[in-house]
């Protein structure tokens, strides 16, 4: 019973009897006005459905009074773009005007019954229903009374439950809404997933480098070499301070431009902090780096910072050979280090993969591991 009777105590069931009755206001005027005519509303309803606003607003009203509480109840809340979607508001217009009528009766006639079944129980027939006019009276009519109030509950909740659901398929997303929520939301995935990758690679990098330089240091006991390692690691843990500053700022204020990420063109301060970390880099570069588009260039920088901070992390100081080469419709990148015999770090290779993301969300492709008794990252950009 308790079960039966939960949807009288829910807000939400008065809340759609509310927006059920909100047509029969308009069809009440009318009728003082002329009710030899009680269409014509229905009529005005169809141009008025073909004005795109009008789509919004209907949108905004089941929100709130069908589905009131509800994070994502599947209403467009946009104006019509297409002849389709104002066709199917003029529908839903339509129907809500039927379904509101019925609701009305319902809520006038049903109570009525119930108490013109109780009055000819009592012997007190009365002619208000057509049905117990020539009724004669008796006390089991009382036991009918209920029955047309039980009728009144299943009419209240049953026409709430379908006017939402006629809601949700007619006031529902276009196809050209859902594409575009479902491009918002690919959108916004890739861009916590970049902004993972950034944080792994900046603040990785910078924690490797102060880890290997400390390090050497402690182990080298010359303090002209600690100067210069804690010289290193102060400049790099800086750098680290500004991107984490940089990310956390787009992580607060999602409408915020990006601010500048580090590019290409600022590569010798990641080959001079591998240098100050022990390795022997060998590096080339070719070509014009400054014309480099400024999303490849960017990921390039990327590319290679984690490249180094795995070199930095796995073989230590080691000779390490870096070629940046920029083609006319590629830019090629290329890490080298001799392979150590046994991987010391406790990696579980996201970085790796990080690299192989970046180079595909730009239509290259990166390739890592052993080659010729060397590790190699190698990666291949389009610059087009």
């Amino acid at each position: 019973m308790g079960r039966l009777l939960r949807p009288l105590l829910r807000g939400t069931t008065y809340t759609r009897l509310v927006h059920l009755w909100v047509p029969m206001l308009v069809q009440s005027i009318w009728m003082f006005i002329d009710s030899s005519q009680p269409w014509v509303p229905a009529l005005l309803l169809v141009p008025v459905g073909l004005i795109p606003a009008v789509r919004r607003g209907e949108g905004v009203q089941a929100e709130l009074l069908l589905t009131p509480g509800e994070r994502d109840p599947g209403f467009s809340v946009a104006p019509a773009a297409a002849w389709r979607d104002r066709l199917r508001t003029v529908l839903w217009l339509e129907v809500r005007m039927v379904l509101g009528a019925l609701t009305v009766l319902g809520c006038v006639w049903l109570p009525i019954l119930a108490l013109e079944l109780g009055a000819t129980a009592l012997g007190r027939a009365h002619d208000d229903v057509p049905v117990l006019a020539t009724a004669t009276p008796h006390w089991w009519y009382a036991l009918l009374a209920p029955l047309p109030l039980f009728a009144l509950y299943g009419l209240i909740v049953g026409l709430g439950e379908a006017v939402t659901a006629v809601a949700r398929r007619l006031l529902g997303p276009s196809a050209a809404e859902r594409l575009a929520a479902l491009e918002e939301r690919t959108e916004q995935l890739l861009e916590r997933n970049r902004i993972a990758r950034e944080l792994h690679d900046s603040i990785g990098h910078a924690l490797t480098v102060a880890v290997v330089q400390a390090g050497a240091a402690r182990a080298a006991g010359d303090p002209e070499f600690t100067d210069r390692a804690l010289g290193a690691i102060e400049e790099t843990g800086r750098a680290a301070l500004e991107d984490l500053e940089r990310v956390l700022g787009v992580l607060r204020e999602a409408e915020r431009p990006l601010s500048s990420r580090p590019a290409l063109t600022e590569a010798d301060r990641l080959l001079e902090s591998a240098r100050a970390s022990g390795a022997k880099v060998d590096a080339e570069v070719t070509g014009a780096l400054e014309a480099v588009p400024g999303p490849v260039s960017r990921e390039g920088y990327r590319i290679l910072q984690e490249a180094l901070t795995n070199v930095l992390r796995h073989a230590g100081a080691v000779p390490v050979r870096v070629s940046v080469a920029v083609a006319a419709d590629v830019l090629r990148l290329e890490v080298r280090n001799p392979l150590p015999a046994a991987i010391p770090g406790p990696g579980r290779g996201s970085g790796l993969r990080g690299i192989r993301e970046r180079a595909a969300l730009l239509g290259g492709h990166a390739s890592t591991g052993p080659d010729a008794g060397d590790w190699q990252v190698r990666a291949e950009l389009p610059l087009s």
